[in-house]
């Protein structure tokens, strides 16, 4: 077993790791390509980042590769991003025809690679395009969807639906997700690396540290949301939760996080993020580097309840990175946020800012509660969100598409 396998043995058990051997003896030596649209910012990111070397441990030929735009073809995968998750967002020819034409550059860099790879993992819709312009392709190729599509805007989900309709197989986070298509449709909830700078235990002084760095307040409670600057992430909600709090409790709240190259609307959410922060120097808004995985860390350690008040979310890697911490998380009654808090148990999912108030008072005036639930919530994780199980339905998966199986992988059912 290899040094890798080997750490992930010692915090999923040995026999997770057996099992992963076990369904990767007649994978070996095959040609694998992930390709997506960054290399930082974001969970797909995160997840590739360590999902590809693991697969490389276990005897795969694995390459993770990104493909390269413009300002122009960002502001359409965007409004492609926004209309999966029902805006109705109008896209114009031009571009269209940038999105269609990126895809073909990339396609023209990439074909070699991709035509002979015995498996490609296409990631969201960015990339979605280039199977069509790869007609000597001889592996298996599957649409990966990280995001929550269970009502999309239907004129652009039918523009995108005559490239994704090709592929071999696809991948939802929920079963909610999935969409008509004509082939085998894989149901995969993501997941988080135990072992990474993010996810790893901390000295204490690294968690004391974060309070001098950032002028936090030690000595009362921390609220924090850990995402993107993005509308769905619902910062605003946040503050004004926040602020309904802090009329009858003191409390201090971070919101940090970071751009990634392919959400263009990150800096415009951001200002309106710090005007409506502007004047509370209990509200710190921390724009973080691609990096900064130590820090947030730290920040989700040293919290006394973490947020994720999403409208929407296909998965939300935040949340179980907290629940990994034994912190209780206060989430969006959205998406993939509902399989990771399991509400009055791991946490409390809640529609409004009214409802987040209620019930980060409800705990910060019963401790035990608090405690309690922060340890369901990192047992949680551990059964069901971390890497080795996500691996093994990516494993289980290519063994069914290879083979002709059309069984459908449904990791909710570990959750029944």
């Amino acid at each position: 077993m290899s040094d890798l396998l080997e750490r992930y043995a010692e915090v999923a058990g040995a026999d997770v790791i057996h099992h992963l051997r076990q369904l990767s003896e007649p994978l070996q030596g095959m040609k694998v390509v992930h390709v997506n649209s960054t290399k930082d910012g974001g969970g797909v990111a995160e997840i590739l980042r360590k999902l590809v070397p693991l697969m490389e441990a276990l005897g795969l030929e694995v390459r993770w590769e990104v493909i390269h735009g413009e300002p122009d073809f960002f502001q359409c995968t965007k409004g492609f991003h926004n209309a999966l998750q029902g805006h109705q967002v109008s896209i114009g020819p031009s571009l269209l025809e940038t999105y269609e034409r990126i895809n073909q550059e990339n396609a023209e860099k990439l074909r070699p690679l991709l035509e002979e790879a015995d498996f490609v993992f296409i990631h969201d819709p960015q990339p979605a395009a280039l199977l069509g312009l790869c007609p000597n392709r001889r592996g298996k190729w599957v649409w990966r969807c990280h995001i929550d599509c269970s009502r999309p805007y239907r004129p652009v989900w039918k523009y995108l639906k005559g490239f994704v309709a090709e592929y071999d197989a696809s991948i939802f986070s929920l079963a909610e997700f999935a969409q008509a298509l004509p082939h085998p449709q894989y149901i995969i909830a993501p997941s988080i690396d135990p072992l990474s700078e993010k996810n790893m235990d901390l000295p204490v002084r690294d968690i004391e540290e974060v309070f001098e760095r950032f002028g936090l307040n030690p000595g009362i409670p921390l609220l924090l949301q850990v995402s993107r600057f993005d509308r769905f992430k619902d910062p605003l909600g946040v503050i004004a939760a926040y602020r309904e709090v802090k009329r009858m409790i003191p409390c201090q709240l971070v919101l940090a996080g970071g751009g990634a190259s392919d959400d263009p609307e990150g800096e415009a959410v951001l200002k309106e993020v710090k005007m409506a922060a502007a004047g509370d120097p209990d509200i710190h808004v921390l724009l973080l580097p691609p990096d900064s995985h130590r820090t947030i860390n730290a920040l989700q350690r040293a919290a006394d309840l973490v947020l994720q008040k999403s409208i929407k979310e296909g998965f939300g890697l935040t949340v179980s990175e907290a629940m990994w911490k034994g912190k209780p998380v206060i989430g969006g009654d959205t998406g993939g946020i509902r399989i990771q808090v399991i509400d009055h148990y791991t946490g409390f999912r809640v529609r409004t800012p009214e409802g987040a108030a209620l019930r980060i008072r409800y705990l910060l005036h019963h401790r035990n509660k608090l405690h309690e639930m922060g340890q369901r919530a990192r047992r949680l994780v551990k059964e069901n969100f971390l890497l080795t199980r996500h691996l093994r339905d990516y494993l289980a998966l290519m063994i069914g598409v290879t083979y002709g199986l059309e069984d459908r992988i449904d990791t909710a059912a570990a959750l029944r």
